[in-house]
């Protein structure tokens, strides 16, 4: 039989008797069943938070000791870029971000003195690979050099070297420039034509086709003469459009000017 026993005006406890045992259960009202769903879900809500979080802090972690810094450097460099600094250079790596955004001289030598090792191990590690890729590209394709640079344009040897073609774009570029490799892939997933000027090669051809690997430039472009590569020569300098680089330059009406 039931029995109902003692309880509040939202929850009743009952008793079942069957062979002399007795079995309990309580009911309660929709009222109250209905204010802890809620109560269920927040905890859901506050856990899943919870785990997100340690989860976040556990890549942040890994990410700080890549390039040599503690967690609380690296999440300085995360507020850091979410202000005016990634406003002014955005994708701009640990390293040189908190280098710029020093608070002490100290601090600028400690980030300076890391971003110099890094550098190291990344030229270390590009030249292996670059090394590998040459051997390989040899093995397969014997007598063909990988990228062929474009022969001297007229002038070079006068002192004064002009850029190839009025019709065509020219982009100057140089060394540890994620923007310049950058820009060469958009210009080159465009399908545009330019004329390509390695600021700083001091003549080494094996520097420019080494960047250019690096940077994914297509050897069918260059084969082709749709991109060309050349040494710079002064011709930037030459120009005396100023910036950064890397410049994207087109000839109007006899004047070159960056686009």
């Amino acid at each position: 039989m039931f029995e109902p026993f003692n309880g509040s005006r939202h929850c009743i406890a009952h008793a079942l008797v069957v062979s002399g045992m007795i079995a309990f259960w309580v009911a309660c009202s929709p009222q109250v069943l209905a204010q802890a769903q809620p109560t269920q879900e927040t905890n859901t809500r506050q856990s899943s938070t919870a785990v997100q979080g340690l989860q976040q802090a556990d890549v942040n972690e890994e990410q700080a000791r890549a390039w040599g810094l503690t967690p609380q450097e690296f999440s300085r460099y995360q507020a850091l870029m979410q202000g005016p600094r990634g406003v002014y250079s955005p994708g701009l790596d640990p390293l040189t971000a908190l280098g710029i955004e020093a608070r002490s001289a100290e601090e600028r030598r400690r980030y300076a003195e890391l971003q110099v090792q890094a550098e190291r191990q990344r030229v270390d590690k590009e030249l292996a690979y670059q090394r590998a890729y040459d051997e390989a590209h040899a093995r397969l394709f014997p007598g063909e050099k990988v990228i062929q640079l474009s022969s001297p344009s007229a002038g070079s040897n006068t002192g004064k070297p002009a850029l190839l073609g009025s019709d065509r774009l020219a982009i100057f570029v140089k060394d540890n420039c994620p923007p310049c490799i950058a820009r060469v892939q958009d210009l080159q997933n465009q399908g545009q034509a330019f004329d390509l000027y390695f600021v700083g090669s001091q003549g080494e051809d094996e520097h420019i086709r080494r960047w250019a690997i690096l940077a994914g430039v297509e050897p069918k472009n260059v084969r082709s003469r749709q991109i060309t590569l050349n040494h710079d020569q002064g011709r930037w300098m030459g120009l005396g459009l100023g910036g950064d680089l890397p410049a994207v330059v087109r000839e109007v009406n006899g004047q070159w000017q960056r686009q």
